[in-house]
């Protein structure tokens, strides 16, 4: 097998599933990050081998039966009035005790976060999917990993899977010190935590000169770029390492999980 090979992602698909589940323990990370487990027999089978794959959340309010679509020939049959979803990162899967951990970023309004910001030990959650990962390998000797609160659930879990050896610089914009979270890994790691102050939020300026400073410190021949934060900010985001470094675009998964002003928005960027 070429080193080539073993620098190729792939996309891999999973049986389209849904399933509810309960709230089991609730926990607050952060003034921003709250962290929320869930388990209920219908996990059982549960699967998400990328760092940044994807469920859906179907936050139903309390007292209310959750409802969810039914998984068709041609993909998901939504009820009327279809349900409102969110895409969130599963942070964490305990298959021997159905134990699903997802961290939200809370405060900035939808029905997801104010569902999150009330939630209560008991309460039942919708979930479908991942209906497909996108496998990057951990061969790579070097990462750069950039995102905002609402990507640190997939930052948490890459650099738990990096293998000793591997280099990663990590630069991740919270609003202060209080948002800094300590995260594991058995690699090199350097986290630049970037603060806003109160600013607000969805603003490239300090993110991107952070990830462009890091980015000349690594080398662009043996190095993977994953990057995720607010559309228009990954966009320019993009423009500007692959401007700073000759990066391999092969090699750059580039993301808006939000986006400033439009609700449930996610989009993968690329040329």
């Amino acid at each position: 097998m070429t080193e080539t090979h073993l620098r190729q992602p792939r996309r891999v698909r999973h049986e389209l599933k849904f399933r509810r589940a309960r709230v089991e323990t609730v926990e607050q990370l952060t003034p921003v990050l709250k962290r929320i487990v869930l388990t209920g027999e219908e996990l059982e089978g549960f699967f998400s081998p990328g760092f940044d794959d994807h469920v859906k959340i179907f936050p139903t309010p309390r007292g209310q039966p959750v409802v969810l679509p039914t998984a068709g020939p041609d993909g998901p049959v939504f009820p009327e009035p279809k349900p409102v979803a969110r895409d969130y990162t599963p942070r964490a899967f305990d298959a021997a005790n159905r134990r699903l951990t997802i961290d939200f970023a809370v405060g900035h309004g939808g029905p997801a976060t104010a569902w999150a910001q009330d939630v209560r030990v008991g309460d039942e959650l919708g979930l479908g999917g991942p209906r497909g990962s996108f496998l990057i390998p951990t061969s790579f000797s070097q990462h750069l990993l950039v995102g905002d609160e609402a990507a640190i659930p997939a930052i948490a879990r890459r650099l738990e899977e990096l293998p000793a050896g591997a280099r990663v610089i990590a630069c991740i914009e919270v609003n202060d010190a209080a948002g800094e979270l300590t995260l594991s890994s058995g690699a090199e790691v350097e986290i630049v935590w970037v603060h806003r102050k109160g600013g607000p939020r969805g603003r490239d300026e300090a993110l991107t000169a952070a990830a462009v400073a890091a980015a000349k410190r690594i080398d662009p021949a043996d190095a993977y770029v994953w990057v995720a934060c607010e559309s228009a900010v990954a966009r320019s985001m993009r423009s500007a390492l692959l401007a700073a470094r000759p990066f391999n675009p092969k090699w750059m998964k580039v993301a808006g999980y939000w986006r400033l002003g439009r609700a449930g928005s996610h989009e993968v960027i690329e040329d």
